[in-house]
């Protein structure tokens, strides 16, 4: 059996569970991963079109549909944002300190 799908794509579609109930529409349930992936998978272009064509042929449409004109509830999508990143930072003691000291300014930090 050839595994078809990259085990960061498994995880990705195990993490967006929670969202995409509150998206409501099976056709946005359907799109949101779709749409997720093609920003943070491979290939260049990042526009709707291309990453269409890349991981939903066919579905160039659909996907720009989902972009352009979905309208749904962001409040519901912001409220399980939250209780995901709680759960992942460790609970209510937890703290999360993020430090960009270390990340080069520019390219010409990177020469010096």
């Amino acid at each position: 059996m050839v595994e078809t799908t990259s085990r960061w794509e498994d995880e990705l579609r195990r993490w967006l569970e929670p969202f995409l109930d509150h998206l409501g529409h099976k056709a946005r349930r359907r799109m949101c991963p779709l749409y997720v992936s093609g920003l943070i998978g491979p290939g260049d272009r990042k526009s709707v079109q291309p990453m269409a064509e890349r991981l939903a042929p066919g579905d160039n449409d659909q996907l720009h549909h989902f972009i352009a004109d979905g309208v749904w509830d962001a409040a519901p999508l912001e409220a399980e944002l939250l209780v995901q990143a709680d759960r992942l930072v460790g609970g209510n003691d937890a703290v999360l300190v993020i430090d960009d000291t270390s990340m080069p300014k520019s390219l010409m930090d990177l020469c010096v």
